[in-house]
């Protein structure tokens, strides 16, 4: 009889090209999203070696980190484009990915075209987010595309270099995780919510070493949306993995895409994507499980996504922590950090926190659901005084599907700066980023000091939660503030 295996070791197994010693194997990579920032060197290795892009149609190029995202003002010099940048290290960057890719004739989503966006947006929106696939970039959150059922993970700029010269990797195999969700997300709760709770559940290295797989009945009523949500914010817990099972769903959403299969392939593909679930006897190496049925708005308190807390709940005390759970000494010290950085009193509510930035947008939650999502609460409301807001689509095709349907004009309204696509105010490596001192009410997925800005401030939350903090001035539970 056959050994019951996990989707992961399916995904593994059926990429294998040698087995190595000690639990690695050489993996076939069918997929590599490059972006402007991590590719620099790994081109320049090819250059060195005199080697060429070995399957140039399998990448896909696009400059997402370093982009400006607003638009150019009444009356620019057209010669600066719809979007000019200022920085002169972003413009080099921008520039140096646009020469490499026409030198090695790799696939560019040009800046200002149809196809540009967050790397991990697009890479679904086209269709070269395929299940049964493995997929590597330059980025951590590349867990991502794991919704669909792919092998996808974060690699170094040499690892890159080696998957444009050879379409291969060395990789160690990992243990496995199951996280069962089961019950119903309440009104007003999103996969966000389900991402942060998870993370503070395990701990930011509790998945350290496996590869996740989110599985459970409500898992299968989620969107593509929410599960991508769900495998983005896997790294966070330390995970390099995080994967969901294709279904009927994933089908429906590939269907069409240009990247994917045509129909008169697609049947056939899909009946092997149908056979790459977990075998029910399937053995994992932790089991965790989670009821969503009674799950609130999270919101995040320090300077790691492991530091969640109900939005109804109270700041830790570091002088209490004691040897439970994961707390330690040196939790405790990490919490009294936490807390001094975020300019937090111990014990004290964390609803009610004044906030001077709101960020809506990220690989995480900038798909047109988080859109929606946040335009349902600021209909008919204006942002606070105090707050500067910014909503950023997670691409191009997003940004056009929120216009079509006045999702812009909600957030225009409502005081929010529409903008065009990027990474924006996640990774602040733009010119959308905090000053010391501010604080930010954020849909990215890392609270880590200085992500935002030297000495900025962020509270990771759910769309709907970003949006009622908005216009509040503080940071609230969003249910008090939806139709």
């Amino acid at each position: 009889m056959n050994t019951p295996r996990t989707l992961y070791a399916k995904l593994w197994d059926a990429h294998v090209v040698r087995a190595l010693p000690d639990g690695e194997a050489l993996l076939y990579i069918d997929r590599h999203l490059v972006h402007e920032v991590s590719s620099p060197q790994a081109f320049a290795a090819l250059r060195e070696a005199g080697r060429v892009l070995r399957r140039p149609e399998t990448h896909l190029a696009v400059a997402d980190h370093a982009v400006p995202t607003r638009a150019a003002a009444p009356g620019a010099d057209p010669a600066d484009g719809p979007r000019p940048c200022d920085d002169p290290l972003a413009r080099g960057q921008i520039a140096e990915l646009e020469a490499n890719a026409a030198q090695f004739a790799m696939p560019y989503a040009g800046l200002d075209g149809p196809e540009q966006g967050i790397v991990h947006v697009i890479g679904p929106e086209t269709g070269l987010t395929l299940p049964g696939t493995t997929i590597v970039c330059g980025d951590s959150h590349t867990t991502t595309h794991g919704a669909f059922g792919a092998l996808a993970f974060g690699i170094g700029a040499s690892e890159q270099a080696t998957v444009m010269a050879t379409q291969c990797l060395r990789q160690k195999r990992a243990r496995t995780m199951r996280v069962t969700l089961t019950g119903a997300l309440p009104p007003g709760v999103s996969a966000k919510d389900v991402a942060l709770a998870f993370v503070a559940r395990v701990g930011s290295d509790g998945a350290t070493g496996h590869a996740v797989e989110f599985a459970g009945p409500a898992v299968t009523a989620m969107s593509m949306a929410a599960r991508m949500t769900l495998c983005n914010m896997a790294i966070e817990a330390g995970s390099r993995v995080g994967l969901v099972a294709p279904d009927e769903t994933t089908f429906a959403f590939v269907r069409g895409r240009r990247m994917a299969p045509a129909e008169a392939e697609l049947d056939r593909a899909v009946a092997y994507w149908r056979t790459l679930a977990s075998d029910a006897d399937a053995v994992f190496d932790r089991e965790v499980t989670l009821d969503l049925s009674a799950l609130v708005p999270h919101v995040s308190w320090g300077t790691s996504p492991g530091q969640t807390l109900p939005v109804g709940g109270s700041l830790p005390d570091p002088a209490c922590l004691g040897d439970v759970d994961r707390a330690s000494p040196a939790a405790a010290r990490e919490a009294a950090r936490a807390l001094a950085y975020m300019g937090l009193a111990a014990g004290a509510p964390i609803a009610g926190t004044p906030i001077t930035h709101a960020f809506i947008g990220s690989c995480t939650n900038g798909r047109i659901e988080d859109l929606r999502e946040a335009a349902a609460v600021l209909a008919g409301r204006h942002v606070d005084p105090g707050v500067r807001a910014i909503v950023v689509p997670g691409s191009a095709a997003t940004r056009l599907a929120a216009e079509a349907e006045g999702l812009d004009e909600i957030f225009l309204s409502a005081g929010f700066e529409w903008r065009l696509p990027g990474c924006s105010m996640c990774v602040a490596m733009n010119d959308d980023r905090l000053e010391p001192g501010d604080r930010c009410a954020s849909t990215s997925n890392r609270n880590f000091e200085g992500r935002q800005g030297p000495g900025g401030r962020t509270h990771l939350m759910s769309p709907a939660m970003v949006a009622a903090a908005a216009v509040t001035g503080r940071i609230v539970d969003a249910r008090g503030l939806l139709p």
